[in-house]
């Protein structure tokens, strides 16, 4: 399928939570623009390999699609939680913070009314610069295929990216990546699972990293009905909490991000790297809590099914039958652990050049998007280029996170509108 004749104005590549917030936006505000949303997925679905039962959100439902742009939108999570009818039963939980599987289902709902600007099973392969006569980039085309193969071709004056990061693989497992017997914590839920409901015997599982994901499956492992035998190895001393204490909490404020993008690079180098732990190798307390009971009744009863390696560094991992032995120090101590499955909560990447951007990087002048995610680019080079989750060094910790989608969506709006006349309506009931 080609369609080159009539351009969009704009077509956003990726719908999860940030590309959905921004269709939002440009409906409410009823801008005049021919906009497409393209995404791989065959339907919404946001982090489905994560989606654990009994795990909450770690951020307020306030902190929604909408409702930090415009409290009256029909797209808030209490319209969702109305129209469910579960308004008043919500209330009674006497909670600011949603499970994982309803707040999934607050996007699927939101999404579900945006089908007719969303494109589904179309995964990007190009974005190629449209010449025009005088050797201007005018527009681009955006080449995808479908699970069948089928190539499709769209043109578009304005693009905007949101993909979310690429799963982190640390370097030791590189010749593992595709192993079955080694998976990163995003396909944990349609990867893991399986394998241990189909297990003849209780599986012996390592999982890496001491963050909120790591933590999680730990957990999840622990309680499963198959009864695993559950590694936990990370580098530090200890699992450490978050802290999502209010003073700190307002780094994650939507008027925070020109605070810190307005800083001297270094300046703010600095800064990111001390507010690390609001986001990054944290767990709640209360999980702390919980794993550390754990080990205590491990004690107490003088069994080990579950082990704990603190201070402990993955030297090597090899395939071996129809598993994976870690070399592991820890403390200078080496030795060799064989397991049946192992699980990278490693975390994610976001690097530009790992994106289909790269097709074009002639035409950029710096990889850093300027204040309103716009990637500044050559002279003669039209089609504008907004980022949406990759500029935490520039614009701060809450970039790759849900607070700020409403604030981003309506800078972005305001940016993709702008020059047009008459100009649409106001995005927020107080404008």
């Amino acid at each position: 399928m080609t369609d080159l004749h009539t351009p969009y104005d704009m077509i956003g590549i990726g719908f999860g939570p940030s590309n959905l917030a921004l269709a939002i936006a440009l409906q409410e505000c009823a801008a005049p623009l021919n906009a497409l949303f393209l995404e791989a997925k065959p339907e919404f679905s946001w982090h489905p390999g994560m989606l654990l039962d009994n795990s909450d959100m770690q951020v307020s439902f306030i902190k929604d699609l909408v409702t930090l742009r415009n409290p009256a939108s029909p797209f808030s999570f209490l319209s969702y939680l109305h129209a469910k009818g579960r308004i008043e039963r919500f209330v009674n939980r006497k909670t600011f913070f949603p499970s994982r599987h309803e707040f999934n289902d607050y996007f699927t709902w939101a999404a579900d009314q945006m089908q007719d600007v969303c494109a589904y099973d179309q995964r990007v392969e190009a974005v190629a610069p449209v010449q025009g006569s005088s050797g201007t980039v005018e527009l681009l085309d955006v080449v995808t295929t479908d699970a069948s193969g089928r190539e499709s071709r769209r043109r578009t004056k304005d693009l905007v990216l949101a993909i979310g990061g690429a799963p982190n693989i640390p370097e030791v497992f590189a010749d593992l990546r595709r192993n079955s017997a080694v998976l990163h914590s995003s396909s944990y839920v349609t990867q893991c699972k399986p394998k241990l409901a189909s297990a003849e015997h209780p599986l012996r599982i390592a999982v890496i990293g001491s963050g909120q994901s790591g933590a999680e499956i730990f957990w999840d492992l622990v309680n499963d009905p198959a009864q695993p035998n559950v590694d936990l190895i990370f580098r530090g001393q200890a699992l450490k909490p978050s802290d999502d204490s209010p003073f700190v909490n307002e780094i994650f404020d939507s008027a925070f991000t020109s605070d810190i993008y307005n800083r001297p690079k270094a300046v703010r180098e600095a800064f990111l790297t001390e507010y690390a732990h609001t986001n990054y190798a944290v767990v709640d307390g209360d999980l702390i809590d919980q794993i550390y009971g754990v080990f205590y009744e491990q004690d107490v009863t003088g069994t080990e099914p579950h082990k704990l390696w603190r201070n402990t560094q993955v030297h090597s991992a090899l395939a071996v039958d129809d598993g994976v032995e870690l070399t592991l120090s820890q403390r200078g101590d080496v030795s060799r652990q064989r397991y049946d499955l192992v699980i990278l909560a490693t975390g994610y990447t976001r690097r530009l050049d790992d994106t289909i951007l790269s097709d074009l990087a002639p035409w950029l002048t710096a990889d850093e998007a300027e204040r309103s995610y716009q990637l500044p680019t050559r002279e003669g080079f039209q089609p504008r280029l907004f980022l949406q989750g990759y500029c935490e060094a520039t614009h701060g910790l809450s970039d790759t996170l849900l607070s700020i989608l409403p604030r981003r969506a309506e800078e972005i709006t305001h940016s993709l509108i702008s020059g047009l006349t008459p100009m649409p309506k106001a995005l927020t009931a107080a404008e």
